[in-house]
């Protein structure tokens, strides 16, 4: 499909320290346009349980250099009290990403955050993962008018037993069963999740695989993020030219801060030839 060079270019410059900024209010908003006109977008994930203040300070550093789309904050180790200085820092860091909260649990929520990606974990039949943790939040989130975007989360077999496959006690579904994927996705497009989300999990052996990013892509409406064992450019791209509209980056930038500038300039690539087609 042929899209106008001009749209592209003027929605989504080659990004700066100095001039980027999220170019509309609403981050759904920003991840709706982003797909419209078919430009992937990249988040960093930060689990405040897990990085040191060393290191945070190292990848925020290279993030001004090299700044990703988004920020997630959170983690299904993280507890409720590291959340906020966490949040804290990145925005004293002078870096203009948005920070979207990606809580483990009801606790993790903290208001200076730009959006709170409101997880139901589809594809488990743990209850409270699904509405029962959401009901203790409802009301706090409620109050504090941030942005709040329904997400279905779908857990993915990675080859390993995942940090939050074990926090929800769930089962992830089989890598190879890409229909029952689909369906899961459907169901929750259907139930009103304004995102689907493909986890193969953090430290993930292996990415969620590409054949059932491309099934539940080709059928979805919404936009999809993937994260999860995504550790070098090559594994970005196969995640991206199998459909995924937002990849996520967490575990292997905690021991490599450094490889956000591959990443970066990787996405900067693929909206160059996105932008010729």
């Amino acid at each position: 499909m042929r899209r106008n060079r001009n749209e592209i270019t003027q929605f989504l410059k080659i990004k700066s320290a100095e001039n980027y900024i999220c170019p509309v209010s609403k981050i759904l908003d920003f991840i709706l346009q982003s797909k419209t006109i078919g430009r992937p977008l990249l988040a960093v994930l930060i689990d405040p349980g897990k990085v040191t203040p060393h290191r945070l300070n190292q990848l925020l550093g290279i993030a001004m250099e090299t700044p990703p789309d988004l920020i997630f904050v959170g983690g299904s180790t993280s507890n409720a009290s590291q959340v906020p200085p966490c949040v804290d820092t990145i925005k004293q860091s002078g870096l203009k990403c948005p920070v979207v909260l990606f809580p483990g649990h009801e606790a993790q929520f903290y208001p200076g955050a730009d959006a709170l990606l409101l997880l139901s974990l589809i594809s488990g039949r743990n209850a409270d993962l699904l509405i029962g943790k959401h009901v203790l939040a409802a009301q706090e989130l409620h109050a504090s008018g941030i942005e709040v975007i329904p997400t279905g989360y779908m857990l993915v077999e990675s080859g390993k037993l995942t940090s939050v496959a074990y926090m929800s006690q769930t089962q992830p579904l089989p890598r190879e069963n890409a229909s029952l994927a689909l369906s899961t996705a459907l169901a929750g497009q259907m139930l009103g999740m304004k995102l689907i989300y493909l986890e193969a999990g953090s430290g993930a052996k292996w990415p969620v695989p590409p054949e059932m990013i491309h099934s539940v892509k080709s059928e979805l409406q919404v936009p999809l993020i993937v994260g999860g064992g995504i550790d070098s450019p090559e594994k970005l791209g196969m995640a991206i030219y199998a459909g995924a509209d937002l990849v996520v980056v967490g575990n292997a930038l905690e021991t490599d801060p450094g490889l956000l500038t591959q990443l970066m300039l990787s996405m900067h690539s693929y909206a160059a030839d996105d932008s010729s087609i």
